[in-house]
């Protein structure tokens, strides 16, 4: 009998016109100009009222405004010379150093973004329809990592794959799940875990057999490129049972390996390991670390909620890891200096969801959200700014005010820091899009203590003390530089200035006043304010897109690589340091 034929048409991605194309080609294409000569990849000289960068077969001129930390903002109209990313790449790979094998997987990353970037082009809304979504909806309407130019190349997903799981495809589905033999897998958290993740008749799947067994969820994507070829002994053998979904449509967040339950926004979103290769990293789930991170959580939510500053006063939210599972390959375990990603392949975290910790009338937004700027051209911190009945100064004050006091009492009090980057930091606004109190999450991958003998770290609880990294303070410090004051604040605060007014300068001043309110408030912790100083001269200069380029490339190796470090900038804080306090101190409305 005939069997039916196999649907082999081609599929052309809807986005792939030239017009958006073009506009997210010049995008890009400025985005590498300003971040590679931030990074010194490229040194662009000054030229009249433009800089020209001079290359072996091409000349290029832009507009540039400079800012903090050494930035730079290139005007995408004013580019002359080209304006394609890939071309360009092929016509600086000299000037930049760059040899045969990292500049042909660069290209295909590059290309993969630019893919991204013309489909988030092609369905953009409005900077007042940005405002209206809530926290969920509103992660696949972002852009990436502000900073490094190849945010999406996701190398190892098709172009189906990232039709079908990438954040900006929007596009609910259902989970697998898999049960573990428990001989293979390690549970840590609350096992009572499964009694609010799982309808009961689900876990009866597996009769009497039940308590043998671990059970997870698992990317299809994983389940199909990773799992079955590399754990098909224990499949045979049953060790490894696949099962049907749970029947929740879930959404990948930005970070791409984190799901939110649409179906049940109660239930936990669930971290899962992605063999791609995406913003630096192998996106697997570290066994050591998912071990850890349900002790994590326990320890740092104890030192909110025994601290009334914390718990009362700023009333941060703590995204907890409450439970994981983790399933290490048990040949590849045993073979050190194998390639990392090897060791990465198969568990699970279970988080909170932010909307247990929400009152009526609240929203969150993460903090990358305010750097997107909708169709119409206008920033969504614009459009918030007008809803919220405060002028910007107010705004942006309040802003502060909600994030610096939890970080720095965190740092100052207990010598520990967050990466409070922009996927990182959640911030929560009240009705009037007014800026109310923090929420943040990656406890056990971004959080990291003082390696001095501070009396609050002399006995971390088991578990914890071997896992989390242990840091000299200037290096913790540039957790706040680095991962919030550059890697978000250098971009809002020209955005703030271009759309509304606001002096760049008076944006790092009311920073750097929040910062000594903070300090204020507590003086008798005046030898940690000292230890940890925010408002050193320079700092080290940190290097994303430089790693990749010209450090790490795309070898493999047997440990994550860490960022670069190249040179020194000068820190915007330090000259505001000993002014006076603001005479006109800004008054901003209670939580």
């Amino acid at each position: 009998m005939p069997q039916p034929a196999v649907d082999t048409a081609l599929h052309l991605p809807p986005q792939l016109t030239s017009g958006h194309w073009r506009a997210a080609a010049r995008a890009m294409l400025a985005k590498l100009l300003g971040e590679f000569a931030y990074e010194e990849l490229l040194h662009p000289r000054p030229e009249g009222d433009h800089y020209l960068l001079e290359l072996p077969d091409a000349d290029y001129r832009f507009t540039a405004r400079r800012g903090a930390y050494g930035s730079w903002r290139v005007d995408p109209g004013s580019i002359a010379g080209g304006e394609d990313p890939l071309r360009f790449l092929q016509q600086a790979r000299h000037t930049l150093k760059l040899n045969g094998d990292t500049t042909g997987h660069l290209v295909r990353e590059l290309t993969a973004t630019l893919i991204a970037d013309a489909h988030l082009r092609a369905t953009a809304l409005s900077a007042a329809e940005l405002a209206d979504l809530d926290h969920v909806a509103l992660e696949g309407r972002q852009t990436g990592h502000p900073w490094i130019v190849a945010n999406k190349g996701r190398l190892g997903f098709s172009a189906t794959d990232a039709a079908g799981w990438a954040p900006e495809a929007r596009l609910p589905r259902t989970l697998p799940w898999l049960a573990v033999h428990k001989d293979l897998a390690a549970f840590r958290g609350d096992a009572t875990i499964y009694d609010t993740e799982l309808d009961p008749a689900f876990r009866a799947q597996l009769g009497e057999r039940a308590d043998e067994f671990w059970l997870l969820p698992v990317h299809p994507w994983q389940w199909d490129e990773t799992v079955v070829g590399l754990f098909a002994p224990w499949i045979a053998s049953g060790e490894i049972i696949p099962l049907p979904s749970d029947g929740d449509l879930r959404l990948p967040q930005q970070s791409i390996r984190s799901f939110f339950n649409l179906s049940r926004p109660d239930r936990c979103t669930v971290k899962l390991p992605l063999a791609i290769l995406n913003t630096l990293v192998w996106r697997g789930l570290p066994t050591e670390r998912a071990l850890a991170a349900p002790a994590v959580t326990a320890w740092i939510q104890g030192l909110r909620d025994q601290d009334p500053y914390l718990r009362d006063e700023c009333r941060v939210i703590l995204l907890g890891e409450i439970a994981s599972v983790t399933v290490e390959h048990p040949l590849y375990r045993d073979l050190p200096d194998a390639p990392y990603q090897y060791k990465e392949l198969l568990g699970a975290i279970w988080r909170e969801p932010l909307g247990r910790h929400l009152d009526d009338g609240e929203r969150g937004r993460t903090l990358a959200a305010l750097l997107q700027t909708g169709s119409d051209g206008r920033a969504l911190a614009a459009e918030l700014v007008a809803r919220s009945g405060l002028d910007v100064r107010s705004w942006v004050d309040r802003l502060f005010a909600v994030m610096l006091p939890p970080l720095l009492h965190f740092l100052y009090r207990y010598g520990l820091v967050f990466s409070p980057h922009g996927e990182n930091a959640i911030i929560v606004f009240d009705q009037r899009d007014v800026p109310v109190r923090l929420a943040v999450k990656d406890f056990v991958d971004d959080v990291n203590i003082s390696d001095r003998p501070l009396p609050e770290l002399a006995d971390l609880p088991d578990g914890i003390g071997e896992v989390l990294l242990r840091e000299n303070p200037d290096y913790l410090c540039q957790f706040l530089h680095s991962g919030l004051f550059i890697g978000v604040y250098r971009y809002l605060a020209p955005l703030l200035e271009e759309q509304l007014g606001l002096p760049e300068t008076e944006f790092w001043e009311l920073l750097a006043e929040r910062i000594r309110d903070c300090q204020r408030r507590f003086p008798e912790l005046a030898d940690r304010h000292r230890l940890f100083d925010l408002f050193t001269p320079r700092i080290d200069r940190l290097c994303l897109n430089r790693n990749r380029l010209l450090l790490d490339g795309y070898r493999d190796r047997p440990d994550r690589p860490h960022a670069a470090v190249h040179g020194q900038v000068d820190n915007p804080l330090h000259s505001t340091a000993h002014l006076p306090a603001r005479q006109h101190r800004i008054v901003t409305p209670a939580p």
